[in-house]
């Protein structure tokens, strides 16, 4: 302990006894089990990394051939800690060296389909404007998931490596909430700050080992969130400065409550600020229906349910002069969050196209879709609705009503199906003595709702026709 002396340890490991105290020591042997220890300690301490042998490394080694009370036997015992020491350090730089291969191999991973930026892992800047411009012009669209865990975050990537395409993970201020825990201190928005921030991190580690693109994106913020929008851009600040990229992907600004000139000033404002670090930002114009994670417009007046293509024009024109400032705009169409019966929602997808031809013919530029649009509450929408959007230029649709429910779905099929394994620790159909542990496993359902999950994105990723894209 601390820095007590190799011979100091040896004699508290191998203690002498009457019979051994005239026995000759081994010291090939004390030699060897200091060294071993000592090749184990860095091994565990710095798995992969090779020590230098020091002088003080080496007066310690000199130190140990000195010692003289263990016995004969001890240097037996000496010789296999020693060996097995050595064997450990071995052991950690081999698996250092085959993870290493293993990130390389991930790294090296070529997409023979997607424009050479983009690569597997956490797009941004350039690559993210590459990939939503690919997009656009091989008319498919990129699911937008809400996720609240790891778990759901996992679902996700398992859905888009399945499916071979990109996909957006996507965190709400509540959603960063919840993996701080509801119990953290959440003042001025601490705990959403730091759950979405960790949450990041942990999509940033995994991202790669599924070969896919994917874009860090959170969702609405309206204005009275913006200190939570704040703490997001300053983590992605910090980021940049370490590692030439941001955190995040994208952030979404929802300022749809306000009038078209705050939004538009806003938007301008901050996008000044995300351009320097190459963010990406999302707005809104035009209200979303329903009622989504504390965002309720489910009384809305039905006229705001639908963007005019002035409004977007004023929004392209202001936002295309912020110097290295890319945008999207979620330019209401009916849209509604949530699931409803048949005939409750009007989607009007001909906005898409009409705004589309306006804005090209103020821009007298060639392209046919100059704006890159995003589809805000998409669960529940005809197919026929959601391809007519696509071909409008929507480059990314959102998904949280049906995710939801097929994770939960997940979950009550397995209860169902392991009913009466899951009543108590030990006793079931097998047997009064029979444990269930491997039943009642958190593991086990949480699984079986991200398989479900996993399903229901691949179907979404069919419909939004982002199906083998890599």
């Amino acid at each position: 302990q601390g820095h007590s002396s190799p011979r100091r340890a040896v004699r508290f490991l191998f203690p002498k006894s009457p019979s051994q105290s005239k026995a000759m020591p081994s010291k090939v042997g004390v030699a060897l089990a200091t060294a071993g220890a000592y090749a184990a300690a860095q091994a565990f301490l710095a798995p992969g990394v090779t020590a230098p042998v020091t002088p003080s490394t080496g007066r310690h080694l000199r130190q140990a051939t000195e010692a003289s009370s263990a016995a004969s036997c001890a240097g037996a015992g000496a010789l296999a800690m020693g060996a097995a020491g050595v064997a450990v350090a071995a052991n950690q730089k081999r698996v250092s060296r085959r993870c290493q291969v293993v990130r390389q191999a991930v790294a090296e991973k070529v997409f023979t389909k997607m424009p050479a930026s983009v690569k597997p892992g956490v797009v941004t800047g350039q690559a993210l404007v590459d990939l939503l411009n690919y997009a656009k012009e091989n008319e498919f669209a990129i699911p937008g998931v809400n996720v609240v865990s790891s778990s759901s975050v996992n679902a996700c990537m398992e859905a888009a490596k399945k499916a071979g395409g990109p996909v957006m993970v996507t965190f709400s201020r509540g959603g960063g909430q919840f993996l701080a825990g509801k119990a953290a201190d959440n003042t001025d928005d601490a705990a959403c700050i730091a759950g979405t921030v960790a949450g990041a991190l942990h999509v940033r580690q995994v991202a790669k080992l599924y070969g896919v693109p994917v874009i860090l994106h959170t969702d609405h913020c309206q204005k009275s969130w913006l200190p939570w929008f704040d703490g997001l851009i300053e983590a992605s600040e910090e980021y940049f400065e370490k590692n030439g990229e941001p955190l995040f992907s994208s952030h979404m600004l929802d300022l749809s409550e306000e009038s078209l000139e705050d939004n538009i000033a806003i938007c301008k404002k901050y996008l000044e600020r995300m351009a320097k670090i190459n963010l990406l930002l999302e707005m809104e114009l035009g209200v979303t229906g329903g009622e989504e994670d504390g965002v309720d417009n489910t009384d809305v007046d039905s006229s705001r349910l639908y963007t005019q293509p002035e409004e977007v024009w004023q929004v392209y024109e202001t936002l295309s002069a912020v110097p290295n400032g890319n945008f999207t705009v979620a330019a209401a169409f009916g849209n509604v969050h949530g699931v409803y019966a048949p005939g409750n929602v009007s989607l009007k997808p001909v906005i898409l196209h009409n705004t589309q031809k306006f804005i090209k013919e103020k821009l007298g530029c060639d392209s046919d879709k100059p704006v890159s649009f995003v589809f805000h509450g998409g669960s529940g929408s005809s197919l026929e609705d959601i391809r007519y959007a696509i071909e409008a230029g929507v480059v990314k649709m959102n998904i949280d009503t049906d995710t939801q429910w097929s994770y939960w779905s997940g979950i009550r099929e397995f209860e169902k199906k392991y009913h009466d394994y899951l009543q108590k620790q030990i006793g079931n159909p097998e047997g009064e003595e029979k444990p269930n542990k491997k039943y009642y496993d958190p593991r086990m359902s949480l699984r079986s709702g991200e398989e479900k999950m996993a399903d229901r994105l691949v179907k979404c990723m069919e419909d939004l026709k982002c199906i083998d894209r890599l």
